[in-house]
């Protein structure tokens, strides 16, 4: 199942800067995408193998594998790569871009810059609809909102990222391991019963008549 179809994004941050790979990390997470965050050239390759990213926020200079050779080995794979480099001239710009990065932004940068420029590569994809309807269920993805009916729905950024990835999957059931992999970031517990304990949650806020329903050892469906 494609999360870019969904509509769920997932990002990678590559800063060899710990505190600055965090806060680029916890911006992203605030402006709703699940985001892992790894600090050199090699850990990057590791994990673009392990998991298919939607964008890749991608520093230039990297210990142990540079930046540049892990723009030149992903690119064209999947992911969007947005170069992010202190190095800002002309020259530096189109050299990135002629290593395959879709986009390039120097540092330092405004954060609502860099957001936005993520969604803008993530939106290069097909997506889902901007409002998905399920009977009088409807999420408004662009403004992330939902509401059942006229009663606007107050919901975690997860609890929204669960229904919202119900809803694109139209009626298909959705695993508890696809749920984790496309809402939560790659340090959640996968023993862990934190899909059982938001969809709980979830369902108290819709209300009745129940909307989701649990094919039990299978997963879930609207």
């Amino acid at each position: 199942m494609d999360r870019r179809i969904l509509g769920w994004m997932r990002v990678l941050v590559v800063e060899d800067h710990a505190t600055l790979a965090g806060r680029i990390a916890q911006g992203l997470r605030q402006a709703g995408m699940a985001v892992d965050a790894v600090c050199d050239g090699a850990a990057a390759m590791g994990a673009a193998a392990q998991t298919a990213y939607d964008v890749i926020v991608l520093d230039r200079d990297l210990p142990v594998v540079h930046g540049d050779h892990v723009c030149r080995a992903l690119a064209g794979s999947g992911p969007r790569i947005l170069m992010l480099t202190a190095a800002a001239q002309v020259e530096d710009r189109v050299d990135g871009l002629e290593l395959g990065a879709d986009d390039y932004l120097g540092k330092p940068f405004v954060f609502a810059e860099l957001v936005a420029r993520v969604r803008a590569l993530s939106r290069r994809a097909p997506s889902a609809p901007p409002v998905l309807r399920r009977g009088d269920l409807s999420v408004d993805r662009a403004r992330h909102r939902a509401n059942r009916g006229s009663r606007p729905l107050s919901l975690t950024r997860k609890e929204f990222g669960v229904l919202e990835m119900l809803l694109a999957a139209d009626g298909a059931l959705v695993s508890a391991e696809e749920l984790l992999e496309h809402v939560w970031d790659a340090d959640v517990d996968p023993f862990s019963n934190i899909v059982s304990v938001t969809m709980a949650r979830l369902r108290r806020k819709l209300g009745d008549p129940p909307l989701i329903e649990t094919v039990v050892g299978k997963g879930y469906r609207m």
